[in-house]
Order: C-alpha cells, then structure tokens, then sequence
C-alpha cells in the first residue's frame, strides 16, 4: 500500500485542541518570563548585599588596624 499525503482540514476537535495548547503554551512563557523576573531581581539584591558586607568589612578591617599600632 502507497502512502499518499492527503491535505485535510483539520476537525473541529482538532482546532479546539489546537487553541487549548497554544493557550497553554502562552502560559507557560508568561509564568517562565515571571520567574525569570524574580530571579533576577533575587540575583541584584543578593549582589547588593554582598556589596554592602564587603564595605563593612573593609571599614572594620581598616578600623581595626590603627588600634594595633604602637
């Protein structure tokens, strides 16, 4: 038996199947761009903090020094 590609319009079954993935594929990327969005905004406050300690440090560190000379 041959195989023959027929062009067929797709069943009213198959349309409505066919919207209900595209609808699930749209919210698929909204809720993959939302989480992006958190994580970067986790990562430039992390970073920020990271920041912040290191100066801390460094003040307590360059504070600390003079009180050892003699």
């Amino acid at each position: 038996m041959p195989y023959t590609h027929e062009s067929r319009r797709p069943t009213q079954a198959q349309r409505e199947a066919q919207k209900a993935f595209r609808a699930a594929d749209a919210d698929a990327k909204t809720a993959t761009s939302e989480h992006q969005r958190v994580q970067n905004a986790f990562h430039a406050n992390r970073e920020r903090l990271k920041a912040e300690r290191l100066a801390r440090e460094a003040a307590a560190s360059a504070e600390a020094a003079p009180k050892k000379k003699r």
